[in-house]
């Protein structure tokens, strides 16, 4: 009889050991450091000011989840009398660039844009000039609706309504235009008070009775 050729067996690979995922960690949430300025949304048939980025990106965060914001998250103005103050060291060519990552931070962590109100003590916002551009009345038209951020100048923020949480930008201008900022900022702040700047000179300002 023709011996039929033995079929070769299979053995099964011995699996080696799975890669086991590491751990997430949540990333803490960085401070505001200098960054590119996001867009802000064009006004309706206007053409928005000249910025890096999309329109789109602010709304994107408008509607973003919660999430934990920059160095804790702002209480209510009803628990505390006074708002928590947060200090955020930058020299004065970087202040309006820390000021607006601080911004884009508050809103990622589920802030809206009416609760944020700006305040520079050197060179205008580009949204400030792109607004006071149609008009002092347009410019604080957009101030009343009180639907995006609002950006302001120190010479007239006293005019600025209170909100929740106030940004300043100590981005050059006079030692008063500084003290000035401040003084209207922590009047005005609700629940949280950003200070961009130079620590040194933040802190003499606080420390003369702000």
């Amino acid at each position: 009889m023709p011996l039929i050729p033995e079929e070769p067996q299979i053995h099964e690979k011995a699996q080696g050991p799975r890669a086991t995922p590491a751990s997430g960690r949540t990333a803490p949430t960085p401070r505001p450091v200098p960054g590119p300025r996001p867009a802000a949304p064009p006004r309706p048939g206007r053409p928005g000011p000249v910025r890096p980025a999309p329109p789109a990106q602010r709304a994107s965060r408008d509607t973003a989840a919660a999430k934990p914001g920059p160095a804790g998250p702002a209480t209510p103005a009803a628990t505390s009398a006074a708002p928590q103050i947060q200090l955020i060291p930058a020299t004065p060519d970087g202040a309006l660039d820390a000021a607006e990552e601080a911004v884009d931070l508050l809103l990622d962590s589920g802030r809206t844009p009416g609760d944020v109100l700006v305040i520079t003590t050197g060179e205008p916002h580009p949204w400030a000039a792109h607004e006071l551009s149609f008009g002092d009345a347009a410019y604080w038209a957009q101030h009343d609706a009180g639907d995006d951020v609002f950006y302001a100048d120190a010479a007239v923020a006293d005019r600025a309504a209170s909100r929740a949480v106030v940004v300043v930008a100590i981005n050059g201008g006079p030692e008063a235009a500084a003290a000035t900022a401040l003084t209207v900022a922590h009047a005005r702040a609700g629940a949280l008070l950003i200070v961009c700047g130079d620590p040194q000179r933040i802190n003499s300002v606080l420390g003369a009775g702000v």
